[in-house]
């Protein structure tokens, strides 16, 4: 049992520690980039809204996040917070 426990708090500690969303990737984004490209980069997001053409994703959780509003599918503005 406490193989098991200590396994899965292991894993748990890698997902952390490779979380696509930091500095690194940050300072990748550019205005303009399509949405695929972000995705790609930092994966899947935590949450999107939108409407009209225009939408707002989000990467990460409360301690660091990394924000990307669109344009047709196109990167108008992002903003980062917590990121290391």
């Amino acid at each position: 049992m406490f193989a098991r426990q200590f396994a899965l708090l292991s894993f748990a500690l890698l997902l952390a520690a490779c979380s696509k969303v930091n500095e690194v990737n940050y300072a990748k984004l550019t205005a303009g980039m399509d949405k695929a490209e972000v995705q790609a980069l930092l994966g899947a997001p935590t949450e999107c809204s939108g409407a009209l053409g225009m939408s707002s994703c989000t990467w990460g959780d409360a301690k660091s996040s990394i924000s990307v509003q669109f344009a047709a599918d196109k990167v108008l503005l992002f903003s980062g917070q917590g990121l290391k």
